[in-house]
């Protein structure tokens, strides 16, 4: 059997400031969609499912999220997950500048949750509180960027 990520969705409170965060971090719209109907109560699971989307995709082509906002039912409000919750965890972006996204997401409210880290000098790595408390992970290759400040 052949497999591949379709995409990767996330329940938001708050589609336009969502779309607005992930768009300013590179990510474009492919499209928006108002869902309801008989196919989305059997494919989600829930009855009289109604819901505003947005797809998004990463400049390179390969990673797409899935925005929604319920307005049908009601969306439930969680506590925003913790880094070792089992679920969901996060979404994670490769930057060419940890820096520069983490400006982006300050300009959003958004902070990391403790700092920026890096491993074995391989990567700068940094977990942001994102929008609606998605945790939203950046890393910036740090040997490709020695690479390129070389050249």
């Amino acid at each position: 059997m052949n497999i591949k990520l379709e995409n990767v969705g996330i329940a938001v409170r708050d589609l336009e400031a969502a779309i607005s965060f992930f768009t300013d971090l590179g990510l474009s719209v492919l499209g928006r969609d108002t869902v309801s109907g008989e196919w989305t109560d059997t494919a989600v699971g829930l009855d009289g499912n109604h819901a505003n989307i947005a797809m998004l995709q990463t400049p390179d082509g390969n990673g797409r999220l899935e925005l929604f906002e319920y307005i049908h039912p009601e969306a439930i409000e969680t506590e925003p997950t913790l880094p070792n919750e089992i679920g969901m965890h996060r979404v994670a972006f490769s930057v060419d500048d940890i820096d520069d996204a983490l400006e982006i997401a300050a300009k959003h409210g958004c902070f990391p949750l403790r700092g920026v880290a890096t491993y074995e000098d391989i990567y700068k790595l940094s977990y942001v509180r994102g929008p609606s408390g998605i945790i939203v992970m950046f890393a910036e290759e740090l040997k490709k960027t020695e690479e390129l400040k070389k050249n």
